[in-house]
C-alpha cells in the first residue's frame, strides 16, 4: 500500500506506475482516492472546529452555574449536546470514508523501482547473468518422476488414495536427500548470520492481507473452515506477520531471519497440477529468508539475498541464472523482484526454483511495522527470498547429478547429511 501523500502530491506518478504495470483499469482509482481524501480532510477540519467550540462552551457552563445563571448555562448545554451529536455524525462519516479509501488504496500497486524492466508478463523477464555451465550430457535424462520411481523414491498413487491429486510420498534415500537439502540450507543461512526460526503454519486473515494482495490470497491460500485461519503458502507470511503492530528499536535493525515451514498452495488456474511429477503440487517444504531494515538499506539487502540462493545451488552442482522480473510480472506489493532459475539438462532450459523481492514499505504499512527516529515513527522496508524450496530444488538436483546408469551423485556438501553416502543407486 502506497503512502497517500503520493496521491495528494503526485497523482501523475502513481498513474504512470499503474500504466507501467499494464493495469489501466485501476487508473480511475487514483482520482477517486484523491477526491475521497479531500472529503475526509474537510470532515476532519469541521469535526475539529466543533470539538474546539464544544470545549470552549463546556468551560463556560461551570462559570455560569457558579454565578447563578442557570438558564443561560442550560442553553449552552443544549448547544454542546447538539455539537456532540454532530461530532459523532462527522466521526462516523470520516470512518466510512477512511475505510473506503483503504479498500481502494489496497488495490493500487506499489511504486516499482526505476530499474525494473517494462514488460507485460513473465515472457518478457530479462536474463541478467548465469552461474555455472549449462551442460547437456551425451546420454538421455528421463523425466524426473521416472528417475524417482526407478530409485524407489516416490509414490504418487498411494498419495492419490489418501489425499488426492497434487500430493506425494517421498521414500527412502530420496526422502532423505530432500531433507538434506533443507538442513544444509538452514545451516548455510545460520552461518551467514541469519536467525533460525520455525513459525506458525497458520495465520489470521489480517496477516494474510498484510503480506499479499487479495487476488493472490484467493488464488493461493487454503482457509480453515469456521475459523479465521489460513494455511501459509510460504513462511514469509508468518515471519513478516511476527512484527505486526510493532515499533522496532533502531539498534535492533536490520532483522534477518531464516525459517523452515511446510507450504500449502491451491495451484489452480492455467498452470494446473503435475499429474505425474512434482513441479506443481499442493504441499511442499521450504527454507525461506526475510529481512526488515531501514529504507535506505533495502536495495543492498536485495542484492545480498538472491546471491545467497545462487551460492547454495552452485554448492549443489546446479547451474543457475538470475532473471529480472518485468513490471507486468510483479505482484502489486513488490518494488523489485528477480527469479533464480535452475538449469534442466533434460528440457535444455531453465526453470524457476526461487524468487527474491523487496516490497519497500508496502507490507510494513499494511501491518504497522515501524521504527522510531528523530522525526517520529516511520515505516520500515521488508524483503523475502527463497533459500531452497523442494521438491523443485530436488528436481534440479537429481537432473544435474543424474548418471548414465540411473544413479544420482550426491553433492559433496550434502554427503554429511546422508550419513556419508556419495551415491543413490537404482533399484532396478
Amino acid at each position: 500500500m502506497i503512502d497517500i501523500k503520493l496521491i495528494r502530491e503526485n497523482k501523475d506518478l502513481v498513474k504512470e506506475n499503474i500504466k507501467k504495470k499494464f493495469q489501466d483499469e485501476k487508473l480511475p482509482l487514483v482520482d477517486e482516492v484523491f477526491e475521497l481524501d479531500k472529503k475526509v480532510r474537510a470532515v476532519q477540519i469541521k469535526a475539529d472546529n466543533l470539538k474546539a467550540e464544544k470545549n470552549r462552551l463546556s468551560g463556560q457552563i461551570g462559570l455560569l452555574m457558579k454565578d447563578g445563571k442557570k438558564e443561560e448555562a442550560n442553553k449552552i448545554k443544549e448547544t454542546v449536546a447538539k455539537s456532540s451529536t454532530e461530532i459523532a455524525k462527522l466521526e462516523g462519516e470520516q470512518a466510512e470514508l477512511t475505510s473506503l479509501i483503504k479498500d481502494k488504496m489496497m488495490v493500487i500497486p506499489q511504486i516499482i523501482d526505476e530499474s525494473v524492466p517494462i514488460g507485460h508478463d513473465d515472457t518478457e523477464n530479462v536474463e541478467v547473468q548465469k552461474f555455472g555451465d549449462s551442460v547437456v550430457p551425451s546420454y538421455e535424462i528421463p523425466y524426473h518422476a521416472d528417475i524417482l520411481e526407478n530409485l524407489g523414491g516416490i509414490d504418487k498413487d498411494s498419495a492419490g488414495r489418501t489425499s488426492g491429486e497434487g500430493f506425494y510420498y517421498l521414500l527412502g534415500d530420496i526422502a532423505r536427500l530432500h531433507e538434506a537439502m533443507i538442513a544444509y540450507a538452514r545451516d548455510f543461512m545460520i552461518d551467514a548470520g541469519f536467525t533460525y526460526a520455525i513459525p506458525p503454519f497458520m495465520i489470521h486473515s489480517d496477516v494474510v492481507t498484510g503480506v499479499m494482495s487479495f487476488p493472490e490470497m484467493q488464488a493461493m491460500m487454503y482457509k480453515i473452515e469456521g475459523e479465521d485461519l489460513y494455511l501459509i503458502g510460504t513462511s514469509e507470511h508468518s515471519m513478516i506477520g511476527k512484527f505486526k503492530d510493532q515499533i522496532i528499536k533502531r539498534e535492533e535493525l536490520p532483522i534477518h531471519m531464516t525459517s523452515y515451514s511446510p507450504c500449502f498452495r491451491k495451484e489452480g488456474g492455467a498452470h494446473g497440477l503435475e499429474e505425474r511429477g512434482l513441479y506443481r503440487v499442493h504441499q511442499f517444504e521450504k527454507q525461506e529468508m526475510i529481512v526488515i531494515c531501514e529504507p535506505e538499506d533495502s536495495m543492498e539487502w536485495y542484492e545480498k539475498m538472491w546471491k545467497l540462493t545462487v551460492d547454495i545451488f552452485r554448492n549443489f552442482d546446479i547451474p543457475v541464472r538470475q532473471l529480472e522480473c518485468c513490471s507486468g510480472d510483479l505482484a502489486d506489493l513488490k518494488v523489485k523482484s528477480c527469479d533464480i532459475e535452475a538449469w534442466s539438462p533434460r528440457q535444455k532450459k531453465y526453470f524457476e526454483v526461487g524468487s527474491c523481492s523487496t516490497l519497500g514499505d508496502a507490507q510494513a504499512r499494511r501491518l504497522g511495522i515501524r521504527a522510531k527516529g528523530e522525526k517520529g515513527t516511520y515505516y520500515l522496508h521488508t524483503l523475502n527470498n527463497t533459500v531452497v524450496a523442494t521438491p523443485r530444488g530436488l528436481i534440479a538436483l537429481i537432473e544435474n547429478n543424474y548418471q548414465e546408469d540411473g544413479s544420482i551423485k550426491i553433492p559433496k556438501v550434502l554427503q554429511p547429511y546422508m550419513g556419508g553416502k556419495t551415491i543413490i543407486e537404482s533399484k532396478k
